[in-house]
């Protein structure tokens, strides 16, 4: 794999990233609104439970951010340790 391969494949790996992290921002969103439907329900089963699920896909929204803000770093630095900045897009 030649080096804007893997520029390529980085930057699309960054792009799956960004949609891990939507997806998981939008899981939050809804288990948000199970927490407050659930207010007015008063389920004894979702009151245990969903908060725990909450601080699980909290702390992997969390992680996807850290991992892609390391990761976009390490791509941009492969990129201007190749001069591939300069290069053209195909």
């Amino acid at each position: 794999m030649d080096k804007m391969e893997k520029k390529n494949m980085m930057e699309k790996m960054i792009r799956e990233l960004e949609d891990i992290s939507n997806s998981q921002t939008s899981l939050l969103k809804k288990i948000s609104q199970l927490e407050a439907e659930n207010i007015n329900l008063g389920n004894s089963i979702l009151e245990k439970r969903i908060p725990d699920i909450h601080e699980k896909v909290d702390s992997g929204v969390q992680e996807i951010a850290t991992i892609l803000e390391d990761f976009t770093a390490a791509k941009n630095k492969f990129v201007a340790d190749n001069n591939l900045d300069q290069v053209l897009p195909e």
